[in-house]
């Protein structure tokens, strides 16, 4: 399985959801918590291509975006070839 990073916040509820469906079909992650780290967050800012909302989710390296991507690219079919 590629590896997933989503970049968080603790009180963030598209975090949550993000994390419970990855979580639910059994993808581990690497949740990296930038509430408090401007410099991580400047980071993730970088990483996603100017996006500053969280989440962040990066499969394999490349950006996929927030948890309403990860939902639909879970709806299409698509999520599962991606992490395979």
């Amino acid at each position: 399985m590629k590896p997933v990073e989503i970049y968080t916040t603790p009180t963030c509820p598209y975090c949550v959801a993000a994390k419970r469906l990855l979580t639910k079909k059994g993808v581990p992650f690497t949740d990296i918590d930038v509430s408090r780290d401007p410099a991580l967050r400047a980071a993730m800012t970088q990483r996603a291509q100017g996006r500053r909302t969280v989440p962040q989710i990066f499969i394999d390296g490349t950006p996929i975006g927030g948890c309403d991507d990860l939902h639909a690219l879970d709806h299409d079919g698509k999520l599962d070839p991606m992490l395979a």
